[in-house]
């Protein structure tokens, strides 16, 4: 697909140092769209900045530290961003973490994938609606086709009992799925005029199935492998740059639309191009996702209310 001239327009990609990420904001920079990549790792940070300055030699394209698994860290980068006073035109909140062997926590003290997939995105997305009021925003955030088989844990969100790695991902995706849906109601209902919707990239090779899966084992675990293997049999995965083309669509498209979900067409949604997909049934039920939105508020300190005035 070809994106939309986007010249004069300010994006803001977490996870953007690598995989997915990294290749949308190449796209976003070749439409011409001013850059800014909040970042934990600010070596691999500027290290895709490279790659995107050779791609693209007149970008114009910046980087941020953000730690998504710290509230604090969300609040200072969206306090630096609101006070420069620019609007924000798009939003893609991407970056995460999968399926740790073990239980890990963000400094916070939430399980690490909750926190990070989504409970950081929530507070940055809420803490930035100043910036995204005033550029008519669209509001990207990634989920995953794990949210179709999900739930949300109402008893222990936290997964502090029991802790299945998988099924910690699906939760956090799925909450994705729901925030997105529920902001673009409420922008709706209270004139924010922000547009939300969700993606996700479909079964795509990245960093995403070593660095989360491996992370507290001693030996690596044999998904990235299985992935690389699936990959050169062309069989269920798909590359960087198909895998982006949803997310691509869902930020960028005059087409897509606000309270949708869009990602591959292929069998499964493993691969292929983008289109629109029927919301997941387990993220259909508006009572669910405002029972999320209140829960998140109370655990990130973060009220829209009070930040999209």
């Amino acid at each position: 697909m070809t994106e939309p001239d986007l010249r004069g327009k300010v994006a803001v990609v977490t996870g953007a140092s690598d995989g997915v990420g990294l290749g949308l904001a190449t796209r976003l920079a070749h439409a011409g769209a001013e850059l800014i990549l909040p970042v934990r790792n600010m070596a691999k940070g500027t290290t895709a900045l490279d790659l995107i300055r050779t791609s693209v030699p007149s970008a114009q394209v910046s980087l941020r530290f953000l730690d998504l698994a710290s509230l604090a860290s969300v609040e200072s980068l969206a306090d630096t961003l609101n006070s420069e006073g620019r609007p924000i035109h798009l939003l893609v909140n991407n970056a995460g973490v999968m399926a740790p062997a073990r239980r890990h926590t963000t400094e916070d003290g939430y399980e690490l994938q909750f926190g990070t997939n989504y409970l950081g995105h929530v507070a940055l997305t809420g803490r930035l609606m100043p910036s995204l009021r005033a550029g008519r925003a669209r509001v990207t955030t990634v989920t995953s086709s794990a949210a179709r088989g999900s739930r949300i844990d109402w008893d222990a969100p936290q997964a502090a009992q029991r802790y299945s790695p998988v099924r910690a991902y699906g939760q956090s995706k799925l909450a994705n799925l729901l925030f997105a849906l529920e902001l673009d109601r409420r922008s709706t209902s209270n004139g924010w005029g922000i547009v939300s919707n969700a993606a996700h990239p479909g079964t795509t090779l990245t960093n995403l199935y070593a660095a989360g899966p491996n992370l507290g084992r001693a030996r690596p675990a044999p998904y990235a492998a299985i992935m690389k293997r699936l990959a050169r049999w062309g069989m269920l995965v798909q590359s960087v740059d198909a895998g982006l083309r949803p997310l691509l669509y869902a930020a960028t498209s005059p087409e897509a639309k606000g309270g949708r979900l869009y990602g591959p067409d292929g069998w499964g949604e493993f691969t292929g191009g983008p289109k629109e997909l029927a919301v997941y049934r387990s993220a259909r039920s508006e009572a669910d996702a405002s029972r999320l939105w209140q829960l998140s508020e109370r655990l990130t300190g973060v009220t829209f209310a009070a930040t999209s005035k």
